[in-house]
């Protein structure tokens, strides 16, 4: 089973970094990190290095798709490049996924076209703009689109994936074995439970949170 995970500039990296630990329990899975060009790529926040092995033209026909967000997404927003390749993967892909606003590259591409998919709660309306419903759920599945809202949620998406490739019983020993049993300290995760001035705050700054600015 070949997982390709997009990779490119000032993405998230726990988008990318998150289903990949998840997905690469599966059994089978080969996980190719797939750019425009092999060599290293930068998160955002500080630069975190991640390593493009695999060219969009070296794997055109993945069985999973996986396309994380970050402000880098921006850039992506335009026909290109990577827009040929996610059209002609999704054409033979079992599973196209994507974490946070990542979302957004898929809508832009014409994947979403008519469905429901999710996204980064402060990004989530402008999926409205490429023909797609928005919902605020944490994971969102529609025929073979799977989408996950902000950052950690990609997490949630994976297990839900492997849930469905290789059943319920797999799905939790990889959850037990990542010993993924969130606890936080706030209960301030989403904006329904967040204090009113903190999601004030972040809608007030949200071209730092989404753009890295």
């Amino acid at each position: 089973m070949r997982i390709a995970i997009l990779l490119f500039d000032d993405l998230t990296a726990l988008d990318a970094v998150g289903p990949y630990e998840i997905l690469s329990f599966l059994p089978g899975a080969r996980i190719h990190l797939v750019g425009e060009r092999r060599g290293p790529v930068r998160a955002h926040r500080g630069g975190l290095g991640l390593m493009v092995d695999t060219e969009l033209d070296e794997l055109t026909d993945p069985d999973i798709v996986l396309v994380p967000g970050g402000p880098g997404q921006n850039a992506l927003m335009d026909d290109g490049p990577v827009h040929d390749w996610l059209r002609t993967a999704d054409t033979t892909s079992t599973w196209t996924t994507s974490v946070c606003t990542g979302s957004l590259i898929l809508a832009a591409a014409g994947l979403l076209d008519g469905r429901r998919a999710t996204s980064h709660w402060l990004a989530l309306e402008q999926l409205s703009a490429h023909g797609v419903e928005p919902t605020g759920e944490r994971v969102v599945v529609d025929g073979k689109y799977v989408t996950a809202a902000g950052v950690s949620s990609g997490i949630d998406m994976a297990l839900t994936l492997v849930g469905r490739i290789a059943g319920d019983t797999t799905a939790q020993s990889i959850q037990l074995g990542t010993e993924y049993d969130p606890r936080p300290p706030y209960d301030a995760g989403s904006p329904d439970k967040a204090p009113e001035e903190v999601v004030r705050l972040l809608r007030d700054n949200s071209r730092f949170v989404l753009q890295g600015r």
